[in-house]
């Protein structure tokens, strides 16, 4: 049989004094691999070092990971596609496992959970901040579309072509992760979760993402991804708020015309009766647009299983 083609996807912005290693690093741990690093605006000399390195470099000059994503999903071919970070947090000594479970076990998606390496602390691996919101958003993921993968965050996945040309990359910065893992929970994809060491930052390497406005951007697409895929979930937790909060005006109103026969507050009666109507037709909304969630989710199931597994 002939030997799958591995591609290995690296995504930089200012990542000049890193790159060199992560490429090198990958080279050694899968070495029929092509590596290709997609600059994304670098003011440094980003891609100068990765072509020295080795490897292909292209661009895309639309701002944010997640346009990188979708260029890179979108003009290269292979069999398994190794996403990366390209901030040498990640063990590429990992890679080689994660792409045998892939192949062998016929899996379209193998997540890296990040486990700090031995003598390093918080601080040097997750920034302030960015280990409890992992926790919170993985966690409400996991509530909604299932506990199938531990850590949504990662930056160091494996997928199956399948996969890559179904995935829709709709987002356009550090949210597209969180699409990554609701397109695989969604569709009830094969996957696995393998543990990877995360480590910190090389000296002159800088984050780029922002604690509080990329986690604020990050929930805003879980919302919107619920409300999409799960509107029966979506419209009625918010139809059963708002009709607790109607019943909840309107009960003293109730309570006084059955006293009185008359009805002194009529605007709060008035307010009441709305929001049950709203609540009644949010509930209705979400009856309706299952209908239409499930009729996409078919749609984007045939559309994944019309695409060969492997290359012709």
């Amino acid at each position: 049989m002939v030997a799958p083609r591995i591609a290995v996807l690296i995504p930089c912005f200012n990542e000049e004094a890193a790159i060199p290693k992560v490429v090198a690093d990958f080279r050694a741990a899968l070495p029929g691999a092509e590596i290709f690093v997609y600059d994304n605006n670098s003011r440094d000399n980003t891609a100068a070092a990765a072509a020295a390195a080795g490897a292909v470099v292209r661009w895309e000059t639309l701002q944010g990971k997640g346009h990188v994503v979708r260029r890179m999903f979108a003009d290269i071919e292979a069999d398994a596609y190794v996403l990366v970070d390209g901030d040498d947090t990640y063990d590429a000594g990992a890679a080689p496992e994660m792409v045998r479970r892939l192949l062998e076990e016929q899996l379209d998606m193998v997540n890296g959970r990040r486990i700090e390496q031995a003598g390093e602390g918080p601080i040097g691996a997750y920034r302030r901040g960015h280990r409890t919101g992992n926790l919170v958003l993985s966690g409400l993921v996991r509530t909604v579309f299932g506990d199938r993968i531990q850590d949504m965050l990662s930056g160091f996945r494996v997928f199956s072509r399948r996969f890559v040309k179904t995935f829709p990359a709709l987002a356009s910065g550090f949210e597209t992760e969180t699409e990554f893992t609701i397109h695989a929970l969604d569709l009830m994809m094969p996957l696995a979760e393998v543990p990877v060491a995360y480590r910190e930052r090389p000296p002159g390497s800088a984050s780029k993402l922002r604690t509080y406005s990329d986690g604020l951007r990050i929930l805003r697409t879980i919302v919107v991804l619920v409300k999409e895929e799960r509107p029966l979930q979506f419209f009625c937790i918010a139809g059963l708020a708002l009709l607790l909060f109607g019943v909840g005006l309107g009960i003293p109103v109730v309570a006084t015309f059955f006293q009185t026969g008359l009805v002194p507050r009529l605007p709060t009666a008035v307010l009441a009766t709305g929001i049950i109507m709203i609540a009644m037709l949010s509930f209705t909304c979400g009856l309706i647009l299952d209908s239409v969630a499930r009729a996409r989710k078919e749609a984007k199931r045939l559309a994944y299983l019309a695409i060969p597994r492997w290359m012709a």
